[in-house]
């Protein structure tokens, strides 16, 4: 049976109790979810987005992610609900000054500080390590501490300025209720958006057939009361009156001018001119000859003399 050696054994070296459960760091899980990517795993770097769930990535492993969609990557599930690059917004995070980084020494001689972060809150100046909860703005994508926004409330984003509504506030690394908040929000969102363009496409296809329409049928310039041409008829005759009174203003100067346009040609045989400044038209009866009068041309070449 074992045991000889005069051991004792104790009861739970004997009997297998049940397993404990394994708890999670809680230092630990922080330090993942606010220095490194959800879906590469690797270090945050700029540019930094973060999705409308408030789960921060690095932009270029999202746009990998987005043109190389395979099921084999265990990790593709936590960007499920990215659908395209408009899904994520792209963060807009104050550096933190007393934040070393590499600077400092790696021989592994100093106590790394986890609770100091890379970036900070700009209003009231907390890190943002995980300790506090902060939260950012779907159109501008400014990120501040959820304590700033309470103590300072306002409408407008306190560093650009932006306008914000209450639905544009997304927890950054929430729990599981604040998750489940700002999914629902996120679909009610694309529902609007998708019957938003729903409606639009029938309105254009309206307009469309309106100025069809609009082209075929008479203006409302046409349709004035009377008939339109009578008074065309009416316009032509005023104008056809007035050439010839100023042709006969004209003639009276002693001046030759262009005739207007519309106006009846007058020839000057018929004007009173002198007859010396008549012949030198070719309408003058002196510039008419017969047949008789005419000569006859014939073209000669150098083979004939």
């Amino acid at each position: 049976m074992g045991c000889d050696g005069g051991t004792i054994p104790k009861r739970h070296e004997l009997v297998k109790g049940p397993k404990k459960v394994e708890k999670v760091d809680k230092d630990a899980e922080l330090v993942a979810q606010w220095n490194y990517c959800t879906l590469s795993q690797e270090i945050l770097r700029r540019p930094i987005v973060a999705c409308e769930l408030g789960r921060l990535y690095n932009k270029d492993a999202v746009i990998e992610f987005l043109l190389d969609k395979s099921s084999e990557k265990a990790l593709g599930k936590a960007a499920s609900h990215i659908k395209s690059i408009k899904n994520v917004t792209e963060l807009r995070l104050s550096d933190n000054p007393a934040w070393e980084g590499d600077k400092g020494s790696t021989k592994g001689d100093k106590h790394d500080d986890l609770q100091r972060a890379r970036f900070i809150c700009p209003v009231v100046g907390l890190e943002m390590n995980g300790r506090h909860r902060f939260c950012y703005l779907r159109c501008c994508g400014c990120v501040f501490s959820e304590r700033a926004l309470k103590e300072i409330k306002a409408e407008v984003c306190h560093t650009c300025g932006a306008a914000f509504q209450e639905d544009d506030v997304i927890v950054l690394n929430g729990t599981k209720e604040d998750v489940e908040m700002l999914q629902t929000r996120m679909e009610e969102r694309r529902l609007r958006a998708k019957l938003g363009k729903k409606t639009k496409k029938p309105k254009a296809a309206e307009s469309v057939s309106k100025s069809d329409v609009s082209e075929e049928a008479p203006g409302p310039s046409k349709m004035k009361a009377g008939k339109p041409e009578e008074t065309s008829l009416d316009s032509r005759e005023k104008k056809t009156s007035s050439a010839p009174r100023s042709a006969a203003h004209g003639s009276s100067s002693g001046k030759v001018g262009k005739p207007l346009c519309g106006a009846p040609k007058r020839s000057i045989a018929d004007s009173g001119e002198s007859e010396a400044y008549k012949s030198l038209f070719t309408t003058h009866s002196s510039a008419k000859r017969s047949k008789e009068e005419s000569a006859h041309w014939v073209t000669h070449t150098s083979y004939c003399f």
